[in-house]
Parts: structure tokens; C-alpha cells; sequence
């Protein structure tokens, strides 16, 4: 087995600070939801990356994001190719409005989720569509910062930061940006009231809405909430484009399709959204040689032979590790079940060659080196662990990091919240 340097270790906030820590990014960085079920997830971990490492995984960032719209921008022009995506036929059928797209009008916010393996780093998705962790990735590390008697590490990118100067730069100096989410849902609130604060706090006035909230004029984004109705001069949409096609046919939302107020995500986003992208990549007769050197090979659910463990089945779809099947990550009966139905309904998932993560250690001290039982999905021994590193572009630019760490191989709802901080030198 390889054991490869990545340049990353973990540091621990003191015991007796750990409880105050809590509560600051409760409070201070929106973690409004610090629990799934019994299990708490905000780690009591910090990534200390070396400034290398950070610069290479930005740099793989930006050529990803440039090859992604590369390829968004290749199937607005051959949307007969989106068939293989498995997208559902409403959303399928609306692609056509994507035509009038513009990058230049619009504000593209992306996060790549990078994974040390034992063989380097690999890619395991793109979160195109509505990415989380921007909080975690604005504030967190600021926060982590003064619980660590560490001097020589730093936060990175602040992502609030870089969308907000995305934006200043598309709307008028008295605009609206309205943001879009499940307004009945406090984590997906807590996303919008972080983003809107800091909008705010900045001079940018902010209004929070419902999907539905919005009709269009020419084109252009109207908001209908009682007491609020004005022109909204930007987007930031937290709702998966997906869900969209379920609201009443009354509620406008095919105009954001075809919407020329600056948008992030624009619906364009639901291309690279799906996992099955790379299924058509040899059809787009496109150069994108860093997603072909990052991403495990993928295929075709029928295309793999029954009981082969070297692959794991995704949804096309799927988001936080819903519906991921990996051997010895969850009961034998439940990962047969979802490779049966992955089979079954092939033209909706998709099979991926799955990558050996390297854990990193977790205990009373700092650790970088991997666990001696990494056959193990959880060693009690040796307290292993799984990271997953989500970097963030924005409009094809490096805009931060958001890290999640798991006693599995598999980052799902219940992984933990963890900073990363990034060497001066």
C-alpha cells in the first residue's frame, strides 16, 4: 500500500477551548444545525495544509472550472447530447432557453471535492449547481484560528468575499439581490442569512425568497413578496434546480432559465451538476485534460460486471452523499439494493472506479501519518479518519477551501464541519 504526503496534518483545539469554539461557530459562522441526528459535526479538528499543496489544488480548481464551462458552453450548442445526463424531461425540455446565456453577465460559483488518496489526489464530483460550505469557507477558519496557539498557518480565500466583489460588479450601486432558497428550512437559511448579512454589512441590499417569489419582465427578475415588490437586479439561488420542476406550472419558474438578471448558479449550472458528464466528454470533442487526469474513471452502471468491488454506484443527481453505494461502508443488504436499482435504472446513475482514500489520524495530538489498519472502515485504536477537500471558484478563480472529515470513506450529512488553514510559508 502507498503512503503519499499531501502536505496536510490535524491539529486539535484544546479540550477545555472546545466548548467555547462551539458556540462561536454556532453563532459566528451560521452553524445554526451543529447536529445530524446523535451525531455532533463540528470537529474538534483543524487541517493545517502546507501552502504547496493549497496552491495546487487551487490551480487544479481553476482548470476544472474552465473546462466545465468549456463544456456548458458546448452543450448549450448541442443539447441533443444532454439526453445522456439524466436529467429529469421537464428540465430536459426547457434547455433550449439556455441559449441566450453569457458567462460574462453572470456569477459562477463552483466547488470541486478534492480526496488525498494513497495513490495522490483525485476528484470525486463537482458541486455545479446550489454548492454548500460557504460559511465554513468565509468564517470558519478565522474563527478556528484564535483556539490554536499556531502563528505560521492562516485563513485562505474568503468565498463571501469573492462572490460579493462578483457581484458588485454586475449590479447597481442601489440593487437587490434576492436570495433563493427553501425558506421553510433553517440549514438551507442559515446559508442565505450568512450570505446576506455579509451582502448587507457591505452595502448591498438583500431580500430572501422563495422560488416562486419571482416573475419576470423581459426577461428580467420582479419580486411579488407582499411589501416587497421590486426589480431585482441579481440572483443567488440556493434551490436545486431540480426541485424547481415540482412547484405549480403558476409559479414562473421556467424564466429562470431563460433570466438575463446576473444569476449564481444560472441554470446552466445542471450540465456539470450531473455525474453522468463524463459519459458524453469524447462526444463534446473538448481538451479537458485535467478533469480526465482528477476524476476516476466512470461508466455506465450495465457496463460493469456484477459484484466487481472496484467500483462504487452514484445517483446522477445525488447530492451529500445520498445514495452512494460503497462496499464495507454500509450494510451488505442496503449497497446490493442500490446497485441493483443502479442497474436497473442505469440511464439515472452512474458506476465510478473507486479510489483507496488515505486516512489521516485523529486522537489527542496532531497526526499526518496513515493508520496501520486502513483495511478497517473505523479503527477505535487508532481513531482513523476520511477528508474531503472542497475548493471553491468563482467565475473560474480560486475563492476558498471548505473541508469535511468522516470516520468512513464515504462524506455523507453526518461527516464533520472542519477549518483548514493554510501555511505562510
Amino acid at each position: 500500500m502507498n503512503h503519499i504526503n499531501h502536505g496536510i496534518k490535524l491539529a486539535l483545539i484544546p479540550e477545555d477551548k472546545y466548548s467555547d469554539y462551539r458556540y462561536d461557530v454556532i453563532f459566528n459562522a451560521y452553524k445554526w444545525d451543529p447536529q445530524v441526528e446523535d451525531q455532533n459535526t463540528i470537529s474538534k479538528h483543524v487541517v493545517l495544509m502546507h501552502r504547496e499543496t493549497a496552491d495546487q489544488l487551487e490551480t487544479w480548481a481553476e482548470q476544472l472550472s474552465k473546462e466545465t464551462m468549456l463544456m456548458e458552453e458546448t452543450l448549450i450548442k448541442n443539447i441533443s447530447l444532454a439526453k445522456d445526463l439524466g436529467l429529469p424531461n421537464k428540465i430536459y425540455k426547457n434547455l433550449n432557453r439556455l441559449r441566450s446565456y453569457d458567462r460574462r453577465q453572470n456569477v459562477r460559483l463552483t466547488r470541486f471535492d478534492f480526496h488525498p488518496t494513497n495513490t495522490g489526489w483525485a476528484v470525486s464530483e463537482v458541486n455545479s449547481d446550489v454548492p454548500g460550505g460557504l460559511a465554513e469557507a468565509s468564517v470558519l477558519p478565522g474563527i478556528a484560528e484564535k483556539y490554536l496557539d499556531i502563528f505560521d498557518y492562516e485563513p485562505g480565500n474568503n468565498t463571501a468575499e469573492k462572490l460579493f466583489e462578483a457581484f458588485k460588479n454586475k449590479i447597481n450601486k442601489n440593487g437587490v439581490i434576492a436570495f433563493i432558497h427553501a425558506t421553510s428550512y433553517a440549514d438551507d437559511r442559515q446559508v442565505m442569512q450568512f450570505l446576506s448579512d455579509y451582502f448587507n454589512s457591505r452595502g448591498i441590499d438583500t431580500i430572501f425568497a422563495a422560488p416562486d417569489h419571482l416573475k419576470w419582465i423581459n426577461k428580467k427578475a420582479v419580486s411579488v413578496i407582499e411589501g416587497r415588490q421590486c426589480n431585482i437586479d441579481g440572483i443567488i439561488r440556493f434551490f436545486p434546480l431540480e426541485w424547481l420542476v415540482t412547484l405549480p406550472k403558476n409559479s414562473h419558474w421556467i424564466g429562470y432559465y431563460d433570466c438575463e438578471t446576473p444569476s449564481c448558479n444560472h441554470p446552466v449550472a445542471i450540465f456539470a451538476q450531473s455525474k453522468r458528464l463524463p459519459l458524453i466528454w469524447d462526444k463534446l470533442n473538448i481538451d479537458i485534460p485535467a478533469w480526465k487526469k482528477l476524476l476516476p474513471e466512470t461508466k455506465n452502471p450495465k457496463a460493469i460486471k456484477t459484484q466487481n468491488n472496484e467500483w462504487i454506484y452514484k445517483p446522477a443527481l445525488g447530492r451529500v452523499g445520498e445514495g452512494i453505494a460503497i462496499k464495507g461502508v454500509m450494510p451488505e443488504k442496503e449497497r446490493l439494493k442500490i446497485e441493483k436499482e443502479a442497474r436497473r435504472y442505469s440511464k439515472d446513475w452512474v458506476a465510478q472506479r473507486k479510489f483507496e482514500s488515505q486516512p489521516l489520524l485523529v486522537g489527542d495530538g496532531a497526526h499526518d501519518v496513515p493508520c496501520i489498519n486502513n483495511n478497517e472502515i473505523s479503527c477505535q485504536l487508532c481513531q482513523l479518519c476520511h477528508l474531503c477537500v472542497g475548493v471553491f471558484t468563482v467565475n473560474g478563480k480560486r475563492a476558498g477551501f471548505y473541508g469535511r472529515i468522516s470516520p468512513y470513506p464515504l462524506i455523507d450529512s453526518k461527516a464533520k464541519d472542519i477549518p483548514i488553514l493554510i501555511s505562510k510559508i
